[in-house]
């Protein structure tokens, strides 16, 4: 398949598990190509734990407002509007965000050539799978509500643009959400109060990490990592991928890693969670991207739901455990306990 034939959709999933630093990403940086600029003409939503936002502020500070900025903290998306205030969301366990805009014209489907030039290319309909009445870009939990007619029946949140284009916060199990409030008072949220520093950010040291980590002396290294304080993002399938690639053993307490294994397993940390934001996530399951190619991080990975095989590295078989309790998969040669 061409990749002019695959750019105008793009689906994206990941596991049925918390998202983590790179899916959120992956989600992030589809939105910040799609949706700066646009002005938010309306809002509707079904489930008010979902949407808890007082009335008169989302008249005030969301409609109208133009969209400024898309960023991410740890898990967390933040929208920011030209009003000064900010959506904070949660995908959780089951979130979706679905970007749905219709085709200027029928009988040609109007794409760019990536999301975000202003070059555009007209492909007839006949030479492209995709129906020409929309664009989408979806990205969340992997079910039937990324690619069929929305809103549906997990729909929480519609925002509609005032250029017709909409934005679908979709929550199966409803414990995601979606939160105005003004911009300033972001920091200030319990959770952003106390979550760890980016491990991609420029200013993110291997001395810090190793200062932040040493302070759970007493803990086993994997669930350190996956300690929110530690450091932001770091869920199951990367400390599994980060210690193997550091040929540390999970159970491991931290005060038994010695300086240059905690300095090898930052630069293992920072290589799997780009690596993971190169192939869109951790998805197990088919997506395409704009560059048309199809795969997952999951195909990449080391130990990570590869029990049963043969370790890349060294030939024995990978095994699934339990520590910190979560599924471990490691490789009981090369990490030892």
């Amino acid at each position: 398949m061409s990749k002019s034939a695959l750019i105008r959709r793009i689906y994206l999933c990941y596991n049925c598990v918390m998202p983590e630093l790179p899916e959120v990403e992956t989600v992030r940086r589809g939105l910040h190509r799609l949706i700066i600029g646009k002005t938010v003409a309306g809002e509707d939503h079904d489930w008010p734990k979902g949407f808890p936002n007082a009335s008169t502020d989302v008249a005030e500070f969301l409609i109208g407002a133009t969209i400024t900025d898309v960023r991410r903290r740890a898990k967390v998306l933040l929208i920011d509007l030209s009003s000064e205030y900010t959506l904070v969301i949660h995908l959780k366990m089951t979130g979706q965000l679905v970007f749905v805009q219709e085709a200027q014209k029928r009988g040609v489907g109007v794409r760019k050539r990536e999301i975000g030039e202003d070059s555009e290319i007209p492909i007839p309909i006949s030479q492209s799978p995709i129906p020409a009445d929309e664009v989408r870009f979806g990205a969340g939990h992997p079910n039937d509500s990324l690619i069929g007619q929305l809103p549906d029946r997990s729909t929480r949140v519609t925002f509609t643009f005032s250029d017709g284009s909409q934005l679908f916060f979709n929550d199966q199990r409803k414990f995601g959400w979606v939160r105005l409030m003004p911009t300033v008072e972001v920091p200030n949220i319990d959770f952003m109060k106390k979550v760890g520093p980016e491990p991609l950010s420029e200013d993110f040291t291997a001395a810090e990490f190793t200062s932040r980590i040493r302070r759970r002396a007493n803990t086993n290294i994997k669930a350190a990592l996956l300690d929110q304080t530690v450091v932001a993002g770091i869920g199951n399938i990367y400390a599994d991928e980060s210690l193997w690639g550091a040929k540390i053993h999970p159970s491991t307490l931290v005060k038994n890693v010695d300086d240059a294994e905690l300095r090898l397993l930052f630069k293992e940390m920072q290589f799997v969670l780009l690596l993971a934001i190169e192939k869109g996530g951790s998805t197990d399951r088919n997506y395409v991207n704009a560059e048309g190619k199809r795969g997952s991080y999951i195909d990449f990975a080391r130990v990570f739901r590869r029990e049963g095989l043969d370790c890349p590295r060294c030939g024995n078989g990978i095994v699934k455990t339990r520590v910190a309790g979560r599924g471990t998969h490691t490789c009981p040669e090369c990490q030892k306990v």
